[in-house]
């Protein structure tokens, strides 16, 4: 499916509203929704909205980590695995 089949107006989007949804769902098809010929939204399987949560969740962790080594908060790892089972003790109670 091209990029124009997932642009629609949002007068498509209110005529075929349950197939929209239906095709989002079962064939995880995208749409972008125009109005007055700007896009403004984007109708999307829930699927595929937590696929983007998790991986928008997993690249700021991974520009947090990288901002971290550029202004040099790094630890040794064995310091870190020992400064976690303190933390475990803890909170399990085997202090």
């Amino acid at each position: 499916m091209g990029l124009k089949e997932t642009i629609k107006p949002i007068t498509y989007l209110k005529n075929n509203a349950a197939e929209v949804v239906r095709e989002a769902h079962e064939k995880g098809r995208l749409l972008v929704v125009t109005q007055n010929g700007e896009a403004k939204a984007v109708v999307m399987s829930i699927d595929q909205y937590d696929e983007w949560k998790q991986t928008l969740a997993m690249l700021k962790l991974i520009a947090l980590g990288e901002a971290d080594i550029r202004a040099g908060r790094l630890v040794e790892q064995d310091v870190l695995f020992q400064r976690m089972e303190t933390v475990i003790s803890r909170v399990a109670g085997d202090d």
